[in-house]
This record gives structure tokens, C-alpha cells and sequence, in this order.
């Protein structure tokens, strides 16, 4: 037999597999630059477990300002303090209301965060600190209602949180905080690009500045920068 025949199936199988390749890889990555893959479902339901302020997404469960209490003590109490005043450099978590006007406001879950749902979704992320996602949903459900408790967002030790009263509590700052509206603006609206180059008549004046607060307070004093606290 000769060598032709030979040559000519392997070169058929190449181009086979070539063909398939790219028709796989096209399959797969649809973007301009061809880069990466669509994400499976499996992938996206494993990442897909954020909590909405209308309380979508949390999971089965409760917990009461008891049980928190003592989850706190045993895996916060370290760097947040017995009742969230912070400890050195780590964040305070409760207080500071009526701060939010000074100078340098003391931000935490009480004065400042404006749905419970972030505090669910954080402490279901990223706590115990070195530890995180070793939670269970009862066990976060009890740090929140504690995290409260210790807000005066709710006064009842024996008070139990759980997905059916969670979209209830309503947290002091929510009123402060205006809706996202960026789509109304103008160039959203014409879709067309944004104004990159002389949008403004005239010569540029610095108007404000950003400040960045030391997370990491040298002093004491009533208007001292609270620890985690950036403006």
C-alpha cells in the first residue's frame, strides 16, 4: 500500500480536527476577542447567592439576639469588641448615630448601612474573619439579629430573625440614600458616548477634594476619624 492514501487520511483527520476546534472554540467564546467561555449553570448557581434588600435569595433559617450573642463572643468579639466599639484598627459596627453631619462621621451598620440585607450578605461572605463561609444560615441569621440588637434596631433579646420577618426591619439610615438614576441621565437616555474631551466651557477649577481618612485612629476625642470609615 502505498504512502498517499496514508498522507491523505491524516491529513483529512487534521483538518477534522481543526475544523471541530475552532467550531468548539467559537461555540465557546462568542466575545470579540474569543477570549474565556460561557459560564456553566452549576458555575453561575455557585456564585449566585447574593441577598437583595427585598430579602430575594436568603436562604431557610433563624436565629435569635441569644444565639448571636454567643457566636459573636466566640468569632467576632476579637476585632469588633463585646459590643461592636472595634478593637485597634478594626471596623466599629455600632454607634455613631447622629454622626453622619460631622466632619468625620462614625459610619456603621446603625447610622449608616441602609438595608439589613447587606449585613446578612457580608457576614455570610466574608465572616468570621480567616474563617469565612464556615456559617451555617442560622448561625448568620443570629449574628444579624445580634448586630441589631446591639444597633437598638431591635430591643428584645429574645427577638428571633428569620427569612419571613427579615424584608420588615427597617434599618434608621434607609431614608438617606437616593435610588440610582444614572440611566436617566442624558447620555444614557440618546445612548450615545459620553462627553470626553472640553465638556466644560472654561478653565478647570479644583471644586473638592477626596479625603481619605487613617483607618487607623492616633487619638482620642468625640470627633476623632472612627476606624473603617472613609470618605
Amino acid at each position: 500500500m502505498s504512502k498517499f492514501p496514508k498522507a491523505s487520511l491524516l491529513a483529512a483527520c487534521l483538518l477534522a480536527m481543526s475544523a471541530g476546534s475552532v467550531h468548539a472554540e467559537a461555540a465557546s467564546s462568542p466575545g470579540p476577542l474569543k477570549l474565556g467561555r460561557i459560564a456553566t449553570e452549576a458555575e453561575i448557581a455557585a456564585w449566585d447567592h447574593d441577598i437583595r434588600p427585598d430579602g430575594k435569595g436568603l436562604p431557610d433559617g433563624r436565629g435569635t439576639v441569644a444565639d448571636g450573642e454567643a457566636l459573636f463572643t466566640d468569632n467576632c468579639a476579637a476585632c469588633h469588641g463585646d459590643f461592636g466599639e472595634g478593637v485597634g484598627r478594626w471596623p466599629v459596627l455600632a454607634g455613631g448615630e447622629g454622626t453622619l453631619d460631622r466632619e468625620r462621621p462614625e459610619k456603621t451598620i446603625g447610622s449608616y448601612w441602609p438595608y439589613l440585607s447587606t449585613v446578612y450578605d457580608y457576614v455570610n461572605r466574608a465572616m468570621p474573619f480567616g474563617n469565612a463561609r464556615s456559617l451555617g444560615p442560622d448561625d448568620v441569621y443570629a449574628l444579624t439579629a445580634y448586630l441589631l440588637y446591639l444597633n437598638d434596631i431591635v430591643t428584645d433579646e429574645e427577638f428571633e430573625l428569620s427569612r419571613e420577618n427579615f424584608a420588615d426591619i427597617r434599618m434608621p439610615n434607609v431614608d438617606n440614600f437616593v435610588p440610582d438614576d444614572r440611566e436617566r441621565e442624558k447620555h444614557y437616555v440618546a445612548d450615545t458616548e459620553p462627553c470626553m474631551k472640553d465638556c466644560k466651557p472654561g478653565p478647570v477649577a479644583i471644586t473638592m477634594r477626596a479625603r481619605v481618612l487613617d483607618v487607623t485612629p492616633d487619638g482620642g476625642g468625640e470627633e476623632g476619624p472612627a476606624a473603617g470609615n472613609v470618605d
